[in-house]
């Protein structure tokens, strides 16, 4: 087995990699926003060894989906919820399909 080295974080997207100043850049928004977004618990941003926020480019999806409803004229608090509900929902369904796949296949190997 070998030890992990930076190159094999290139394509993690829960790598935190990305500083507050960078990831407010990439999405054009402001750093208040994403203390905002921490603050509403939708991304919980890593700490650095000194105490800086860092984030993965998942929580930067998230804060993009949280930055288009801001855009739309959503309140932030609002809009975190909008989407801890949405990510919700799309769990529950995904869990829900998986148990009619697993109830279909039973249901056939009773009737064999």
């Amino acid at each position: 087995m070998t030890a992990d080295t930076p190159l094999d974080r290139i394509d993690d997207d829960y790598y935190p990699a990305y500083t507050m100043g960078r990831a407010a850049e990439m999405l054009g928004t402001t750093r208040a926003f994403l203390r905002a977004l921490g603050e509403a618990r939708l991304i919980t941003p890593l700490r650095s060894g000194g105490g800086h926020r860092r984030y993965s480019r998942q929580q930067l999806r998230i804060a993009a989906r949280a930055r288009a409803l801001v855009d739309q004229g959503t309140a932030v608090n609002a809009a975190c919820r909008i989407i801890i509900l949405e990510d919700q929902l799309q769990e529950a369904r995904h869990s829900n399909d998986a148990l009619r796949c697993g109830d279909a296949g039973s249901s056939r190997k009773s009737d064999a």
